[in-house]
């Protein structure tokens, strides 16, 4: 069964783009537009692994991280923040809340591809 991501990204600009190059790599993908969306998706969807804006409507991406590290039942769930938020201060929140990496809005397709490959092989 391939490994499952969650694309939680309020633009479709870049849910889109980010869905087609995923499942061009045999990822089965689903995706979410706001924070509480996220929350609903990860219940019934189980990801491996999340793709996580931090400026999401309702609830933020910092405590969509928050609530996913704070679930024992969702403790191997993998956590890639993706936002134009790339001060260091944002980098080292992501970070210590629990995110597996973090890339910075606007990112190359191939720089995507290798930070989720590098996080998914890491439980492997």
């Amino acid at each position: 069964m391939p490994p499952k991501i969650l694309i939680a990204d309020d633009e479709q600009s870049i849910v889109v783009p980010l869905e087609f190059l995923m499942e061009q790599k045999g990822y089965q993908v689903m995706a979410a537009y706001n924070g509480e969306e996220a929350i609903e998706k990860i219940i019934s969807f189980n990801p491996d692994l999340i793709l996580l804006d931090i400026m999401l409507p309702i609830i933020d991406g910092f405590e969509v991280c928050q609530m996913v590290r704070s679930n024992p039942n969702w403790k191997d769930i993998k956590i890639i923040f993706v936002s134009a938020m790339g001060r260091e201060v944002d980098i080292a929140k992501g970070l210590a809340l629990g995110a597996d990496a973090y890339v910075t809005k606007p990112f190359a397709n191939a720089e995507i591809i290798q930070k989720v490959r590098e996080v998914l092989d890491t439980n492997r």
